[in-house]
């Protein structure tokens, strides 16, 4: 007898979440919290619910900035990123690569060893308590260009703990094109870390064939105007290089605001053959969290259960962990994902 609702089925069901950013994962709250500890001034609210509240790209990093600004010491570290697992953990999450902005820190004062181990702190309590593994990829803002972001690799790899495997970069695409950071990410492959870039979330499509030819990316973040070109959209289901898409955002910060439409990028994508894996990316501001991502995926952009599996299996491709660990999770998560949706009424 067939027992269990679809969303309980796509929440319970394993998943791996690799666009996720720390502190866009803060909940309203807890950020309203910090802000009063730390002295933090906010816009005029009645309420706290009422501070996440943007129309582009811009005013969102706005806030992403002040929520940063609010995360200053060892214990706000740690609680943050366990709060934002634990939530990662109630989506279903088994297996996390947590983006977290470093210079939003240290422009006021916060120094990367104090907010690196209260973010180990954090990923540390989260494993014991939910058994949810998580590793860590500080992110470059491109904003403050090419020049810092190789200070900011050096600075990574001269604190390199085990779970840091990586660097991203991210903020603000336009007008900061791959190519500015082609020597950070020559030095981030030098000593071992992995890499990854937005790209094509409101920059062109150029921006996401220049993030994988000139920074040699091993995945793309966002990566939606690759529609526009399809010698890239070509290219990229050749090499089946996975792209972490953020259905949710894409109605905030990108041209797609229509999820529903059936020329929306990430059915593009999709139907074109590229590798893509369903993620967050800033739960909190976007009040949503994985399971809704996977759940908006089937009922509003209208792919089928067989799909969701299949992007659920995809982020297991595109994360950063050895041959063996993908193949045994494919097999075991397969089996009780057929099992769960066997059980959809």
């Amino acid at each position: 007898m067939k027992s269990m609702n679809v969303d309980d089925a796509l929440r319970k069901m394993p998943k791996t979440e690799l666009h996720l950013h720390l502190e866009g994962a803060v909940d309203v709250y807890t950020f309203a919290e910090l802000a009063k500890k730390h002295g933090v001034a906010l816009p005029e609210h009645n309420d706290p619910a009422e501070l996440y509240q943007y129309d582009s790209l811009v005013d969102f990093l706005v806030m992403y900035s002040a929520v940063s600004h609010a995360v200053r010491d060892h214990g706000d570290f740690q609680r943050v990123t366990y709060e934002c697992l634990q939530r990662c953990s109630n989506s279903g999450a088994r297996y996390v690569e947590l983006f977290f902005s470093p210079e939003s820190h240290l422009e006021i004062g916060v120094d990367y060893p104090t907010m690196l181990a209260g973010v180990l702190q954090g990923v540390t309590d989260a494993q014991t308590d939910f058994g949810l593994i998580t590793n860590l990829v500080p992110a470059i803002n491109r904003e403050l260009g090419g020049a810092r972001s190789v200070e900011f690799v050096q600075m990574v790899q001269d604190h390199r703990e085990d779970r840091v495997i990586g660097v991203g970069l991210d903020f603000n695409e336009a007008g900061f094109p791959p190519e500015n950071y082609v020597e950070a990410f020559e030095l981030a492959a030098k000593v071992g870390l992995h890499r990854t870039s937005h790209a094509g979330e409101v920059g062109p499509a150029a921006n996401v064939g220049n993030s994988i030819d000139l920074l040699d990316c091993e995945r793309v973040d966002h990566g939606y105007n690759i529609v526009d070109d399809p010698a890239i959209v070509a290219a990229c289901v050749a090499s089946q290089i996975g792209f972490t898409v953020c259905p949710t955002t894409t109605t905030y910060t990108s041209a797609f605001r229509d999820l529903a439409a059936p020329d929306h990028a990430i059915r593009q994508m999709a139907d074109a053959g590229l590798n893509l894996n369903i993620n967050s990316d800033d739960p909190a501001m976007f009040t949503s969290d994985l399971a809704d991502e996977f759940s908006i995926v089937h009922h509003t952009m209208g792919f089928t259960l067989a799909e969701m599996k299949q992007f659920a299996l995809n982020g297991i491709d595109a994360a950063w962990i050895d041959d063996s660990t993908k193949a045994q999770w494919r097999a075991d998560w397969s089996t009780e994902i057929d099992a769960l949706f066997n059980e959809v009424s």
